[in-house]
């Protein structure tokens, strides 16, 4: 469903949620919880915080956090630098000209998934993945 660079960005922001009370936490501490490797998240949490979606913190009490509450913050804005919720949406069989006019053998019943799941990721805010 999401490239697996997209899913660290989202466990990331689901895991920052989830710690909002207790302060910034360190690339380390998630790489390490989350099993992310340290290199790979770095560059994740920058491409966040460039979005504008985290916020960093340097010295003793440093780390990442939310940049705004998780409840203006929807999945579809996590994962968009990484795997696209594009308008249109791809061929699931990967053909270049796939369309309600030209459809491929599966256009119709991934039609109805995709615009589905299109639906989840705009609708769903990181409070709502979080009790």
């Amino acid at each position: 469903m999401l490239n697996l660079t997209a899913e660290y960005a989202l466990r990331t922001a689901v895991f920052l949620t989830e710690r909002r009370e207790q302060g910034p936490v360190v690339a380390s501490e998630l790489a390490t919880s989350l099993g992310i490797p340290a290199n790979y998240l770095s560059k994740i949490l920058h491409q966040l915080a460039k979005d504008g979606l985290l916020t960093s913190q340097r010295g003793k009490a440093g780390g990442f956090h939310l940049a705004k509450p998780p409840e203006e913050i929807r999945l579809v804005e996590v994962i968009a630098a990484f795997d696209p919720m594009d308008a249109e949406r791809r061929c699931l069989l990967g053909r270049s000209a796939c369309s309600d006019r030209n459809p491929c053998r599966a256009h119709d019943r991934w039609r109805e998934h995709a615009v589905g799941l299109a639906k989840f990721f705009n609708e769903t805010t990181l409070a709502m993945l979080v009790p």
